[in-house]
């Protein structure tokens, strides 16, 4: 994270060097956090007024019946209202045993399923999406049989039925992995990269979601992710993600989200930054900062999350100088939309803020230009009231603030004189080890290159500040080399 800048002060083999590669530890640590901490859900889709708890138990023989009406009933209307009542009992789990056990079920089902009477196939369908809304693993592999044509109903032309098709897929996406490793051959992404092109909205939502499951998946970074990126899907979803009178917010957060899980997985987000993926994030970004400020609209922060995940994510990787004169043009925009994002989090959702951060902070690590955006824009005394905040905001809050020390004296020296003592001071006070030491990072980089900081410290009892820690074992190196030269400057 620091710049390759030589460093004229080394106590105790603490320079600028060892800081650096402390933080890309703990940056490190941070990245695979957010991969680990994924969003797995299950969707349900029902028209039925009744929740789960209606769902009435069906005994064996009743399942049966209803299976054999379904089949073989004296008229359409009978058939379809047998597979009512069997899809009603799907909703109890102990039904959902029940059916899996009887032999040639699913089968029936699935033929069904294929008819070419469109209520029975709507019906028939209707159930799978019940059985795949399981919580047995069991349950959705028995689902293997139905697939291959759920797939092959995704280019069919009633958006509903598209649609249900697609919850259902994703329900057994994330239930099981033998029904993943089913569906790559069987071409689940060519069929999903056709299926984008869907005028529709709840189609493109429910892709969305199948999407975002399989990309969860253990083995996603290894066997489905390379096959999305060769695909024509990165594109559209950078489409449908461009701000606009066109952008649709369920759209674009299932879209955000699917690129969220892409860029954690560092499989190859060269192929997402050629398509365009850092512009349109940020014009996303612009617009969510410019929309907060119009619209109080709690469902922002859905959108907001992986867009900033997706813009942190993407500059770890890639130097923010090196994006050419369009990201450089707009670094104050950026800088000014971001401030107004945090503001917002502030008020309405806390737990985002450090999402905000993350960004400020990648932002910043290898940027003068956006290091001098914050500082020209006046935006130190909002960054230091979030500090008291909580020990995570407290931290990379304190480590934005070593970026734009590190940059050197004429950085520091806008820094200083100011509240930034006073501020830092005050985590001294605090027992967490992680926020003490990151002030004191903050502390030796000003010390090395504004060397007048050194005695306002003296006078405001830093040293005193400094021993309710010289006992801790993590802490007490980097404390004596800091007590050190605040003695001897």
């Amino acid at each position: 994270m620091w710049s390759g800048r030589q460093a004229r002060f080394r106590p105790l083999a603490c320079g600028v060097e060892e800081l650096r590669r402390r933080r890309r530890e703990r940056e490190a640590a941070l990245r695979k956090a957010r991969r680990e901490q994924h969003l797995v859900s299950k969707r349900l889709l029902r028209e039925d007024a009744e929740g789960p708890c209606a769902a009435e138990l069906l005994r064996e023989v009743e399942v049966q019946q209803f299976l054999r009406l379904a089949q073989s009933g004296t008229d359409e209307k009978e058939r379809e209202k047998a597979l009512v009542s069997l899809r009603r009992g799907l909703q109890h789990p102990e039904t959902q045993q029940t059916f899996i056990r009887l032999e040639g079920s699913v089968r029936t089902l699935v033929g069904l399923l294929t008819s070419n009477r469109a209520l029975l196939q709507l019906e028939a369908a209707r159930c799978l999406h019940e059985l795949s809304h399981s919580e047995q693993s069991a349950v959705a592999e028995a689902c293997l049989p139905a697939t291959s044509y759920l797939l092959t109903y995704l280019s069919g032309h009633s958006s509903d039925f598209i649609e249900l098709c697609l919850y259902t897929l994703g329900n057994l996406i994330v239930e099981s992995e033998a029904v993943r490793k089913q569906l790559l051959p069987q071409g689940i992404v060519p069929a999903l990269a056709a299926c984008i092109q869907s005028p529709y909205v709840a189609v493109l939502e429910a892709l969305g979601y199948v999407l975002s499951q399989l990309l969860q998946a253990k083995e996603a970074p290894e066997k489905i992710i390379p096959s999305i990126l060769d695909s024509t899907l990165p594109q559209h979803m950078l489409r449908l993600m461009q701000p606009g009178p066109k952008l649709n917010l369920g759209v674009a957060v299932e879209f955000a989200w699917c690129l969220h899980y892409i860029t954690c997985s560092q499989v190859n987000n060269a192929v997402l930054i050629t398509h365009g993926a850092l512009a349109t994030l940020v014009l996303l970004l612009l617009d969510l900062a410019g929309t907060v400020q119009r619209v109080d609209d709690a469902g922002l922060e859905l959108l907001a999350c992986p867009v900033l995940r997706c813009l942190s994510n993407l500059l770890a990787e890639v130097p923010v100088e090196s994006e050419g004169e369009e990201m450089q043009l707009r670094d104050e925009r950026v800088m000014a939309a971001l401030f107004i994002l945090l503001q917002f989090f502030l008020q309405k959702q806390p737990s985002l803020l450090p999402e905000g951060l993350w960004l400020l902070n990648n932002l910043t690590a290898n940027s003068p230009t956006f290091c001098t955006s914050l500082l020209s824009l006046d935006l130190l005394e909002p960054l230091l009231q979030l500090l008291p905040l909580s020990n995570v905001v407290c931290i990379l809050v304190l480590t934005v603030l070593c970026n734009v020390a590190e940059k050197g004296p004429a950085y520091c020296q806008r820094l200083w004189p100011g509240p930034l003592l006073s501020c830092v001071l005050n985590t001294l006070t605090l027992s967490d080890t992680e926020v003490v030491g990151q002030s004191l990072e903050l502390l030796q980089l000003l010390f090395l290159y504004q060397p007048e900081a050194i005695q306002d410290f003296l006078q405001q009892s830093g040293l005193q500040a400094l021993e309710q820690h010289q006992e801790e074992a993590q802490l007490r190196d980097r404390i004596r080399a800091l007590q050190q030269t605040a003695i001897h400057a």
